[in-house]
Order: structure tokens, then sequence, then C-alpha cells
């Protein structure tokens, strides 16, 4: 078969091929499906001779290139004037200076006798140009100049010519570069790790390599910002920032959901939420806040289920429900305003979100009650508990009525319709934690003997829920009897 595969490789002409399985069989006729088979062999072994020729042949030119330049040594220029060490970001009051850039190498591309680098630094991306001896020595040494190889660059910053653009608006015409560390090649490079169609659970392994696109290194940078934007509104509101314990041995919002472990041979806990210890120093500090990793240990595969997140939680003393819900209003208008003049975080906005609009106040504040009758009207419904595990055609949808715990569909569906951010305030009792404040008068009434808490979500347009808060019950007979 072999032999009839050779033959086949070097000639289609209309044969009559003859094949047998052993030397004492009768020569048969190869079939259609035998013949399809073999002549897809012969062309395996065409290709595989023609990329072992390109091989040798590449591999010859290589040698030919890196003996004509075996004797180039790189050195700098000890007459140029001295470069100024920089951050990508603070580049450009240094037009038309010679300039030392450290960085990781993003992309690159040759063309013609030049190579165009695009260095970043953390701070920003920087357009590199190596000609000449530079060229020279990359093809030298083809391992040189890889993506993610560590790299120093010295030499003039220009802008870069009309037309043309580059990060920046300028770039290094490079008079001296060096390693400071290879990254690795062939299967373990950088490009050949992961593409467009990797799935999520590789993605997750590589997660440290992931990080170094320019999408998910801006959602950590805009993260940073948010933060920082965060903490100067509360800040602003007379705020204090504390730093509650993340080892507890109290839960707070269910014993199902507690990440327990022995603690010097107690029983201890990683903290579902900072609450209890805000309330505890809140008489000494008065208004407080925190950033900190809360951690639930929930199965659920959703978008509202994380094992571990960053919670940013705050205790306020001495005001009422509708002072609370203006807080809110206030401490995320105030921050959004604040981000967006922040340095460089427009440009992240152009990635992440290009069409983003701050949210107008005021806040629309709708009831928990008149939320029902909206989604009643406009026909938006949820899926029966009884159902709700089955195959999508097997589900079962009714109409939303007054004690139910609305869907986080319907929810977002009813919340895009209107189209602005939405209090949803007075949630019955039981849908909320035992300690936040029942509702006074005929507004705390509902049916069946039903009562409705000084609790609000604010939920905000193609987003969702982004706070909950409440009032909490003071007085101490009536949180025991809760």
């Amino acid at each position: 078969m072999a032999l009839m595969r050779s033959a086949m490789a070097r000639s289609r002409s209309p044969t009559k091929i003859l094949v047998r399985k052993a030397e004492a069989d009768e020569w048969q006729e190869i079939t259609a499906t035998a013949l399809k088979k073999a002549r897809k062999g012969a062309e395996g072994i065409e290709k595989k001779r023609k990329k072992a020729l390109e091989a040798e042949a590449k591999a010859a030119e290589k040698a030919i290139q890196q003996e004509k330049t075996s004797a180039i040594v790189l050195e700098e220029d000890t007459s140029l004037p001295q470069a100024i060490k920089s951050k990508i970001k603070y580049l450009e009051k240094h037009r038309g200076q010679r300039v030392k850039v450290s960085g990781w190498v993003h992309r690159l591309r040759a063309q013609g006798k030049v190579i165009f680098l695009v260095i970043r630094d953390g701070t920003g991306f920087l357009q590199v140009m190596l000609g000449g001896k530079l060229y020279q020595s990359q093809i030298q040494d083809a391992s040189l100049l890889t993506n993610e190889a560590t790299v120093e660059v010295f030499g003039s910053l220009q802008a870069v010519p009309e037309g043309k653009s580059a990060p920046g608006g300028h770039e290094v015409i490079a008079d001296y570069w060096k390693v400071i560390g290879h990254a690795p090649q062939g299967e373990d490079s950088y490009l050949s790790r992961f593409n467009e169609e990797t799935g999520p659970s590789i993605l997750a392994d590589l997660r440290h390599l992931v990080l170094r696109g320019e999408t998910q290194s801006a959602v950590l940078k805009l993260r940073t910002c948010l933060l920082s934007s965060f903490r100067h509104s509360l800040d602003s509101l007379d705020l204090k920032e504390v730093t509650p314990p993340c080892i507890v041995q109290t839960q707070v919002e269910g014993g199902s959901t507690l990440f327990g472990f022995k603690y010097y041979d107690q029983e201890a806990y990683l903290t579902q939420s900072s609450q209890l210890y805000l309330e505890t120093v809140l008489p000494a500090l008065g208004d407080v806040y925190c950033v900190q990793e809360s951690f639930r240990a929930e199965t659920s595969h959703t978008r509202r289920h994380l094992s571990e997140f960053t919670h940013l939680e705050a205790e306020l003393a001495f005001l009422s429900f509708d002072d609370l819900m203006t807080h809110i209003e206030s401490a995320i208008c105030n921050t959004i305003d604040h981000l967006l003049v922040t340095p460089g975080v427009s440009e992240l906005m152009a990635v992440l979100n290009p069409d983003f609009k701050k949210p107008t106040r005021p806040f629309l504040r709708m009831k928990y009650s008149d939320a029902i009758e909206w989604l009643i009207e406009h026909k938006i419904q949820h899926v029966t508990e009884e159902t709700e595990d089955l195959p999508d055609d097997q589900k079962v949808y009714v109409d939303h009525k007054i004690g139910d715990d609305i869907a986080e569909a319907a929810e977002r569906k009813m919340t895009d319709e209107i189209g602005r951010p939405i209090f949803l305030y007075g949630f019955p009792s039981h849908l909320k934690a035992f300690y936040m404040q029942k509702m006074k008068g005929q507004d705390g009434e509902g049916p069946d003997g039903m009562v409705y808490t000084e609790s609000c979500d604010l939920l905000m347009p193609g987003v969702g829920e982004v706070v909950g808060g409440s009032m909490r019950i003071h007085d101490a007979d009536e949180l025991l009897a809760a």
C-alpha cells in the first residue's frame, strides 16, 4: 500500500489499481473508499515533503543571515545625549529628546528592513522603530524579539508623521535596545497558548496571560479608578473608611453559605459581610464604610453568585429612609462624575463601554407593590418554582403577585424598558432579613397581614441591581421579637 501511495503522489493518470491484503489473496480492484483514503495519505506525504524542503531552505537562509551579521555587536553610543528614563504615560513632554523606556513586547511586525514594536509598561503603549544595525541584530537571533519579551529601548521620541498613527501620537526611533528577559517560544509562546476560540476553562487556567490583553487589562485599570472614585465620593460625604477582618466567628447571611475552617482549634469562617463590624464602630466613628472581600459558599453558576467578591459596604446613623436613598443616589452619581474626569478613564471607557452615558438625577422611586402591577400590566411573567429546573419547552410561566420575590430577569427587563435608574423599595418582610425596619402606618400594610420593610434595591438599565440597602431596627425589644 505504501508503494501504491508513493506512485499516486507522482501521477494522477487514470489507472486501474489492484490491491490485496496478503500474498495468498487474489488481486482485486481497489474500492472507492480505499482509493480516497490512499489518495489522502499520498497528499499528506507530499505536503510533509514540501514542508521539509521549505524548512531546509529557511534554515539555510537563516544560516547565511547569521553569518553576515555575526560580527554585529550592539553598543550604546556614548556620544549621544543621556537618555531620560520615563514611564510611557509621561512621555509626551519629552518629545524631541532621547528617552529610555522599559516594557514588554505587546506586538511586533516587520516592514521591509524595519521592525515596528509596540511595548507596554502598564501605564500605556509605545511604538518603537528598529532599523539599520538594530534590525540586523534582531535577525541574527530570532529569539531576541518575541511577544512578551522584556526589553529596554533607547532613542529619540518623535511625533508620528501626518497621516500616520501610533499610541500617544508619537514613536521612539531607537538607537539602542537590549533584551532584559526572553519569552517562551514554540508551543509555549504567548500567541500559541490561546486564541479567540479558546474555551473558558483554559482561559481561566491561563488567567495570568489573558490579563496582558488590552481588554482584560483595561478592566483592571478601570476597576482601580472606580475604587478610587468611590473612596473620594464617600470621603466627601464624611464617611470614614475602616478595615474589618476577613476571619470571623459569626454568620451574617446564613449558615449554608459559610466557608468554615479551624482557627487555633476554634471554629471560624470567612466573612460573608462586614456589616456587623461596621455597626460596632459606628458609635465611635460616625458614618463608616469599608472595601473588603466577602465570601459566599454558593454553588450556583450565575453572574449573581460569586464565591469571593469585593464588597463595598457602609453604615450610617441618624437618617430617615428617604435620606438613605438620597445618600445612595449621591454616592453613585458623585462616584461616576469623579470617575469620568479621572485622567486615562476616557480611553479605558472607549475600549470597554464606548456608549456609556452617566445616569440622570433624580432616580425613579418605585414601590415593590407598584412594580408587581407594572410587571402584570406589561405581561412580564416568571417561571414557577416547580418547573424552573426543567427544559425551556417544559417551563411554566405565570403572572407575578404580591409576595413574590421578583426574579432577576423580570427585574432587569422592567428596568431596561423604563430606561432610567430605579430605587425599588418596600419589600415584604418575609423576603428580607429579620433586622430590617418595618414601614409604619398604611404604607407598611400589605394583603393578608403582610408587612413591608424600609428596604431598597438600586436597579440600573443594562446592569440590574447594583446596591441593596435598608434601615435597621433600632428598638431592642422589637429586634428581639423579630
